[in-house]
């Protein structure tokens, strides 16, 4: 949650993030970092929040499950909260019951970070993958993300549609790879459009999928796109492939790029085209 809010403020958009907290969290400076950066952020207190021990290996990520946490409850939100364009809903550890699908306004765009519901958490052991499944979320999804680093290697683009709601937007990051967006179609998925990775240092690669997700949102506020049109397109992925690009080559929350980075990056990529 925490990497997109500050994502959509820092590209020049206004922002709210509901945040379950425990009483450590809540007063962690990355929420005063969201609220400086002007997001309006309402806590959720919480006995325990999830607590992750995150390993980057030349194999990839380790993740060891510490505390998996509580379920963030269904809250009364503020009415302002439901004249919005979008919402993003990004668990990290299934704590965003089905419910909140329910609690989400009618006609808001909803941006869902899936690989958060596709951990199985247990204290003391490793993050395992559950398969991806259709649920009240992922049913009401109009946008979905997903690292192919949370997916089993097998799985394959049309077992990922068959899950989906003809008509929602998957896009499949892979890290330095870059990724591919489809719409999930009765006949399997269609529209694909691929994407390069923008050459980058890799320092920490905590919130990147997060931050490209949320760049996605705020390319299609700029463009003024009404919430039934098909994207993301080519351009607004290459945008969001910048800003990931960005945030993975600090470390933590303060490396989420501002609009002025991001225009900059693009700027000097297509200097040596």
């Amino acid at each position: 949650m925490a990497y997109a809010a500050l994502t959509t403020a820092r590209l020049g958009f206004r922002a709210a993030a509901l945040v379950g907290a425990d009483a450590i969290t809540a007063s962690a400076s990355e929420i005063d970092l969201l609220r400086s950066a002007g997001v309006d952020v309402r806590i959720v207190p919480l006995g325990q929040g999830p607590v992750f021990q995150n390993l980057e290996t030349g194999l990839g990520r380790v993740q060891t499950c510490v505390e998996p946490g509580e379920t963030l409850p269904v809250v009364a939100l503020p009415p302002a909260w439901a004249d919005v364009p979008a919402w993003m809903v990004v668990p990290v550890a299934d704590e965003i019951g089905p419910g909140w699908a329910a609690a989400i306004p009618a006609g808001v765009r909803l941006v869902l970070g899936w690989q958060g519901l596709l951990r199985t958490l247990v204290a003391g052991r490793r993050s395992g993958r559950k398969l991806p499944s259709r649920g009240p979320l992922v049913e009401r999804a109009d946008l979905i993300g997903v690292s192919r680093a949370d997916l089993a290697p097998e799985t394959s683009f049309d077992e990922l549609n068959a899950v989906l709601r003809p008509g929602t937007r998957l896009v499949v990051t892979n890290g330095l790879d870059g990724g591919i967006a489809f719409e999930a179609g009765d006949r399997g998925p269609a529209d694909q459009v691929a994407y390069r990775a923008v050459p980058s240092t890799q320092a920490d690669p905590t919130g990147a999928g997060d931050v490209l997700l949320a760049a996605l949102v705020a390319a299609w506020l700029d463009r003024g796109a009404p919430p039934d049109e098909p994207g993301p397109t080519a351009d607004d992925l290459r945008w969001a492939a910048a800003a990931a690009g960005l945030v993975v080559e600090g470390v933590g929350l303060p490396a989420v790029p501002d609009r002025a980075s991001v225009l900059a990056r693009l700027a000097l990529i297509a200097s040596k085209e």
